[in-house]
């Protein structure tokens, strides 16, 4: 039995990385969030605008600011299963990780009759971890002394701060452009990316950080007669690598690695519709995991570390709606639909991945207080509706016919859902 785990623990710590990296976040603050995330061809308030296309902001014709913060819930679990001489080993962990914080706010210069828009904005884009303990009966997260992985902790913040301009070609055009600024932490417990020892095993590695860069660009259209258009194209936001300082389990210190992970490019396309009654929203995004560092690569290192996860381009839809015959307090309902960029023969590496929800429900609402204050409010609920499952790979293992080296008769598969309730604040001065 012992053999037989210490012989995939090696595929098991890919799992923490990926955990990192999360999901693509379907919408920011408590408006686009409720619509699904869609802004693209409907820009409802600034921080979609901001965040989807920037040149929506010329919509804006007024100076906003916008605060929200919400709480994120996640409960994933792991399930394995095992071969052994007396019949198959399963068993499952359940994350002890609980709720993270996941806030944004934005400013936004606007004015009546004028071309120019400016607005600056810092977002949490991406957020996750988790927490599964240590387990006497799941195969993946036994004792080290057993052959197991033991506990499993991960921790990952992406911010990202924008400078946003907007244009007016005409009354119906409008074009924009805002550079990126970004700043992400990642804390791995074990580290996939370092080399094992043959008596230590993997290294745990303390809170790395990086900077990174990007830029957007968009355009839009709003005929003036309800109909309205938009694109746009997200840049991949390229990083400085993480410097991981390492130590292993019994304090000794281990060798340092550097890796790089950058934030996938995205082109988005979308279109929007108002009447007094509702304002409709569709988005369409690409996202383009497979050609970013840190994702595109996949299998073992010649050393038994992680090369990188082999992450597909997925398809991201997002719809909503916005009721408004209440006056003064508009109701919205929100969809989201995303392809999973995990394939079976890869599901190793990327074990808890738990951020990767194939469908998002969201409820929320608005309320104006005043001429000046609206506050907003919404939940959100998503699934991944069934497991993401493969074999248990071992490096040792690979050859030609076997690349990655799965084994025979196992297998590793997660799931979760989510849960966030999220507030926010404009004010329009």
């Amino acid at each position: 039995m012992k053999k037989i785990l210490s012989a995939f623990t090696l595929g098991f710590v890919s799992l923490c990385m990926s955990a990192q990296t999360g999901h693509i976040m379907q919408g920011i603050g408590a408006v686009n969030t409720s619509m699904g995330g869609a802004a693209t061809g409907q820009p409802l308030d600034i921080n979609g605008a901001l965040h989807w296309n920037p040149a929506g902001l010329s919509a804006f014709q007024t100076r906003v600011f916008s605060v929200n913060a919400g709480l994120f819930y996640s409960s994933p679990e792991v399930r394995s299963t095992v071969p052994t001489p007396g019949g198959p080993m399963s068993g499952v962990t359940k994350d002890e990780r609980g709720a993270s914080l996941m806030p944004s706010l934005a400013m936004v210069w606007g004015k009546k009759n004028s071309k120019h828009t400016f607005g600056v904005s810092a977002f949490g884009i991406s957020g996750f971890g988790v927490t599964f303990p240590e387990s006497a009966s799941n195969p993946v997260t036994m004792p080290q002394s057993s052959g197991g992985f033991g506990r499993v902790q991960s921790d990952y913040q992406l911010m990202q701060v924008g400078f946003t301009y907007a244009y007016k070609l005409s009354d119906q055009v409008s074009v924009g452009l805002a550079p990126t600024f970004n700043y992400s932490a990642l804390k791995l417990l074990p580290n996939p990316i370092a080399a094992p020892s043959p008596t230590k095993g993997y290294p745990g590695s303390d809170k790395a950080t990086a900077f990174g860069v990007g830029g957007q660009a968009g355009i839009f259209y709003n005929s003036g007669h309800g109909f309205k258009l938009g694109a746009s194209y997200k840049s991949q936001q390229y990083f400085q690598e993480f410097n991981f300082r390492n130590t292993y389990a019994d304090g000794s210190q281990a060798p340092n690695e550097t890796f790089r992970m950058n934030y996938p490019a995205i082109i988005s396309a979308g279109m929007g519709y108002s009447n007094k009654l509702f304002d409709l929203a569709l988005d369409y995004r690409y996202v383009d995991y497979k050609n970013t560092k840190g994702f595109k690569d996949k299998g073992w290192n010649m050393n038994g570390s992680v090369a990188g996860f082999g992450w597909e381009n997925i398809s991201v839809i997002s719809a909503g709606v916005q009721y408004k015959a209440l006056k003064k307090m508009p109701f919205r309902l929100g969809y989201t639909y995303s392809s999973n960029p995990i394939s079976s023969e890869l599901a190793m590496f990327s074990l808890p991945a738990t951020a990767i929800i194939k469908h998002a429900f969201q409820l929320g609402f608005g309320y104006e207080v005043g001429s000046h204050f609206t506050l907003n409010g919404v939940f959100h609920f998503g699934t991944s509706a069934g497991s993401t499952s493969g074999p248990l790979l071992n490096p040792m293992m690979a050859n030609p016919s076997n690349p990655y080296g799965a084994i025979p008769g196992s297998e590793v598969s997660y799931k979760m859902n989510t849960s966030m309730l999220m507030f926010g604040v404009n004010y329009n001065f």
